[in-house]
């Protein structure tokens, strides 16, 4: 995975957009990061673990205005992460996207229940998230 979690937050622009993309499948992350590198002033950070996602929310310097999560993940599954983050004083009205192949029936409503602005099923559009984003990015609720 191109994972540009090694690079520094320093070498950021600091006018950037972050969008933290938590996906441990390859395949599903580099589809999102290809989706969504083309939109102007956004940069794409990739992890495969809530855990380290976490990691990066808590660095004040990241950037970060939207998170893109899958909801299973090992060590830590995407509903902790968004338990955690909805928790967090600081990062509390964050925007949270969820793309998971997830296909328990109560999962949108459980999500919902956490605060999610939007959920895609896998598979997905990466057109349909792009929009999805881009929205949230601009403070769109449409």
């Amino acid at each position: 995975m191109g994972d540009n979690i090694g690079m520094p937050v320093e070498r950021m622009n600091g006018s950037a957009r972050a969008v933290l993309v938590v996906e441990d499948s390859e395949n599903n992350a580099a589809m999102l990061e290809i989706a969504f590198l083309g939109i102007p002033g956004t940069a794409v950070l990739l992890t495969a673990s809530a855990v380290e996602a976490l990691r990066i929310l808590d660095n004040r310097e990241s950037h970060v205005r939207v998170i893109v999560t899958d909801l299973n993940m090992p060590c830590m599954d995407g509903y902790e992460l968004i338990r955690r983050v909805r928790a967090n004083r600081r990062l509390a009205n964050l925007p949270i996207i969820v793309v998971s192949a997830d296909t328990d029936p109560a999962t949108p409503a459980r999500i919902a229940a956490l605060g999610v602005d939007a959920f895609f099923p896998k598979p997905f559009s990466p057109a349909q998230v792009r929009r999805k984003l881009e929205q949230l990015l601009d403070g769109s609720t449409q």
